[in-house]
């Protein structure tokens, strides 16, 4: 049963660099709205370049909220995310403001829109082991038996997420029970926002293109003197944040291992299946609508309906 006067919420999503900074900005200049980031890397302070992490510019004026609230060596999550975007969304909506959630972090949008189902918390000695299985063994081997436990969870998952791979492990390691029961019986049912789901789509070739381009205009923007930055400042490079997509690449130039030219070209090559990772992903999920990134007048007409709704 729907729970009136539950706040509206419009999500813009889809892979990276598919334009949806400019596109929601355009929307919530016309809405008279405001934005919640849904992207696990910008809520990092002094991780700008490597984020894509908008300028004051980009913004066009329109605030932006869940960015830059913490430093790369704090512990965020998406419980987390979820504690800090329900309260700007109530925050927004209260002001009688257009809410946009905006960004390609899928777990986000969907612990935000749908919960997140109950999971033990993370045991040191537990994670220690996993982890020195894991570089023991290599990722193959522990994937495969991740596979062997429980296929349903492990086929939503790339073979070398390290993160949620052991996570996976752990949560079977400590429950007895398989990750994707967990989730079925949480059933995603908590919804305390009503929802539009757009999701931003640009031909392939197109889309590699730009994320080539835009690899290239991070280095000669900074990334690489960004991250040395951050390892000056003391974040060791062990950190999740700093193993994120570009910071990882420079860290390994950085160490020796790579030459500039060959870790852009790593760089470039590991955004383009991230961007394909987060199109499976936002494929599989319910009531998400396809637009195309070029035209906003399709997107507008529906949001506008979207919000009428309770006028009839």
């Amino acid at each position: 049963m729907e729970i009136p006067n539950r706040a509206k919420v419009i999500i813009i999503c889809g892979p990276t660099a598919t334009g949806k900074t400019s596109f929601a900005v355009e929307l919530a200049q016309y809405l008279g709205g405001e934005i919640v980031s849904a992207d696990s890397m910008q809520v990092y302070r002094h991780m700008d370049i490597g984020t894509a992490k908008p300028t004051e510019e980009e913004q066009g004026g329109i605030p932006h909220h869940i960015i830059d609230v913490a430093d790369p060596d704090e512990d965020f999550n998406a419980a987390t995310y979820r504690r800090l975007a329900i309260d700007a969304v109530n925050d927004i909506t209260a002001r009688k403001r257009a809410c946009l959630v905006v960004g390609g972090t899928g777990l986000y949008i969907k612990g935000l829109t749908e919960g997140l189902f109950d999971c033990p918390a993370a045991e040191p000695e537990v994670r220690e082991r996993l982890q020195k299985k894991w570089d023991l063994e290599g990722p193959e081997k522990i994937f495969e038996t991740l596979i062997t436990i429980d296929p349903e969870y492990a086929a939503g998952i790339h073979r070398n997420d390290r993160m949620r791979i052991l996570r996976g492990l752990e949560i079977f390691e400590l429950t007895g029970s398989k990750p994707s029961e967990l989730a079925r019986v949480h059933g995603f049912s908590d919804r305390p926002f009503q929802t539009i789901s757009l999701c931003l789509e640009m031909e392939r070739e197109r889309l590699y293109n730009r994320i080539d381009r835009r690899s290239e205009f991070m280095v000669e923007s900074g990334l690489l003197e960004e991250t040395e930055g951050l390892l000056k400042k003391g974040y060791s490079p062990d950190l999740k944040s700093m193993k994120a997509i570009g910071y990882k690449h420079m860290v390994n130039h950085i160490e020796g291992k790579w030459g500039l030219k060959e870790a852009v070209g790593f760089l470039k090559r590991d955004t383009r299946r991230y961007a394909k990772r987060q199109t499976t992903w936002f494929r599989g999920q319910r009531d998400v609508s396809w637009i195309s990134s070029d035209d906003i007048n399709p997107a507008l007409k529906r949001i506008k309906a979207f919000l009428r709704e309770d006028l009839k």
